[in-house]
C-alpha cells in the first residue's frame, strides 16, 4: 500500500532554477523555490503555507561572488 499524497500548490513552473530566478526578477514578484525537482516561482503567502505544512522546498537565490560570478544558492526550508 502506498502512503503518496498530493499537495495542490500555486505557482508557475519553469525548466531550471535559473529561468525561475530571472521571471521572478524580471516580474518583479513572488519566490523562486525548488520543491520535489521542480522549480517554481510562488507568492510569498504559498511559500509560507508550505512551510507551515512541514513541506520541504528550498528558496532559490541568485548570488554574486566577490570575483563577479554568479551562483545560484539554496536556503532549506523544514
Amino acid at each position: 500500500m502506498s502512503n503518496t499524497n498530493t499537495i495542490q500548490i500555486k505557482a508557475v513552473e519553469y525548466s531550471n532554477a535559473d529561468e525561475a530566478i530571472q521571471h521572478m526578477d524580471a516580474a518583479g514578484w513572488g519566490e523562486a523555490i525548488s520543491i520535489a525537482g521542480k522549480y517554481l516561482v510562488v507568492e510569498q503567502e504559498e511559500a509560507d503555507r508550505l512551510a507551515a505544512m512541514g513541506i520541504e522546498f528550498a528558496y532559490l537565490h541568485n548570488y554574486e561572488m566577490p570575483d563577479g560570478e554568479h551562483r545560484i544558492m539554496t536556503v532549506p526550508v523544514n
